[in-house]
């Protein structure tokens, strides 16, 4: 019996679309075309594909209200904000720029008696499981440079954004490259981990869940398969006494609240100077309090639903959890929260790392705020965590800023700004947010492997 899966959009809980689960046989003759298209891919110069990456990359750019439309339908972003191409064409952009320079050889001598070098040659075919908050952005984060690395790609898009995965497809194939060579699959976990167990690609990038990335792990173990992840997230903004207090309010809670909150790098937990404090959450509270929370499809709406009534609800239960032990609520519950998708968001005081909502990732509308007497205070608790993947620091003193920065345990020191992915800067993260390379020159080191040529001259 062919298995289906149904996508349930958030906006009013009605089945959006329904796709086709590939059975196991044909997911690995997928995997075995993939491989056989890998050497003749590989083979182009590097120069044809960047190219075809770039020309995906504009018919893309073509289609920007339908990405912004399927979006809304399938996670629930306001088609106000117009989708993910800025930040998609930016990472494709940069990746393509430094591509040659970074898969150059490295030489090492060419005399008369011997050329010894390094080069860097494609993993093989490269699977990347992708997650649906920005289904976009992340996913291109891998398929750009793994293609233009040589790769060939199989995609996993999340089940809450398959419509991206097929526009995806769609733009590569349209720009040129093989069907072969960039393959998007709807694959459910018992194949996706058969595929890793048997060796059917030969590289993963997995971002989403801390339980699936050890699933992950778990499926590869012993094929030595490289895994790259980005998991969970708990990420902190410390705002120090001599902070320019407007900044810091309005980008912090946009980084905690826009994308209803659903951000990997989204900032879910505040810690304010003692002699700012009182006035941060005044301002912050009335930051929320001018968002609207409404359908997606409406131009008026900030914020839309969560993409799914589960993730409402572990924000909901961490909420109440944290009330019941005595934080306080800022924010009265908003017209439209229906008690499912769309949820009211909310500024939590009085909390405490004892609360599941300053501790656990909530992934959703919600802040905790706590005061601070100094930078070692802030430094402790934005290390209290099991999670490191961004830090935010709100001050005037650069050069302090970075030193704070040097004892974080995070994968990216953000000073006056957030939630922001730098295509030239390495994206990734330590503890339980994974491990990984992605963007900038690194990105290419990690999507290929080094070969020697030690080579004698006659």
């Amino acid at each position: 019996m062919t298995k289906t899966v149904d996508l349930i959009s958030p906006i009013d809980g009605s089945v959006y679309l329904t796709r086709k689960v590939l059975a196991r046989d044909a997911a690995f003759a997928a995997a075995k075309r993939a491989k056989a298209a890998q050497a003749d891919w590989a083979a182009r110069p590097v120069a044809e594909r960047i190219a075809l990456v770039r020309k995906a990359n504009e018919i893309i750019g073509q289609q920007t209200t339908r990405m912004a439309e399927e979006l809304a339908h399938q996670m629930g972003r306001p088609i106000r904000y117009g989708g993910e191409y800025g930040g998609f064409s930016e990472r494709v952009t940069y990746m393509a720029d430094v591509a040659e320079d970074s898969l150059a050889p490295m030489e090492i001598e060419d005399s008369a008696t011997f050329r010894r070098l390094i080069k860097r040659v494609p993993w093989g075919t490269v699977m990347v499981i992708a997650p649906w908050n920005y289904p976009y952005m992340t996913a291109i984060n891998t398929i750009a440079p793994a293609l233009i690395a040589g790769n060939t790609v199989i995609l996993k898009h999340a089940g809450q954004t398959l419509a991206v995965g097929d526009h995806l497809a769609e733009a590569f194939h349209a720009a040129g490259v093989p069907e072969d060579v960039f393959q998007n699959l709807v694959l459910d976990h018992d194949t996706t981990s058969a595929m890793l167990a048997e060796r059917a690609v030969d590289f993963v990038n997995f971002t989403g869940s801390v339980g699936g990335g050890q699933a992950i792990e778990r499926a590869a173990a012993g094929t030595f398969i490289p895994v790259s992840t980005e998991l969970g997230g708990k990420d902190p903004g410390y705002v120090r006494a001599d902070a320019d207090l407007d900044a810091a309010v309005d980008t912090l809670m946009d980084g905690a609240m826009f994308n209803s909150g659903q951000c990997c790098c989204g900032i879910e937990r505040i810690y304010v100077h003692e002699s700012l404090y009182d006035q941060f959450v005044e301002k912050a509270v009335a930051w929320v309090n001018a968002q609207t929370l409404g359908n997606p499809l409406d131009a008026d709406t900030t914020m839309g639903p969560m993409a799914h009534k589960r993730f409402a609800d572990e924000v909901r239960a961490q909420i109440e959890e944290a009330l019941a032990d005595g934080a306080k609520a800022h924010i009265d519950t908003m017209p439209a929260d229906d008690r499912s998708a769309y949820l009211t968001p909310q500024i939590l005081t009085n909390v405490t790392h004892d609360m599941r909502v300053m501790r656990d990732e909530s992934f959703g509308p919600v802040v905790g705020i706590m005061p601070v007497k100094d930078d070692e205070e802030a430094i402790a608790l934005m290390n209290d965590c099991r999670f490191g993947l961004t830090a935010s620091i709100w001050s005037k003193d650069t050069a302090t800023a970075e030193a704070i920065g040097d004892r974080i345990e995070t994968g990216t020191v953000f000073l006056n700004r957030c939630d922001y992915l730098d295509p030239a800067l390495c994206w990734t993260g330590c503890k339980d947010t994974g491990r990984g390379q992605g963007l900038s020159k690194l990105a290419y080191q990690a999507l290929t492997r080094p070969k020697s040529y030690h080579l004698k001259k006659a």
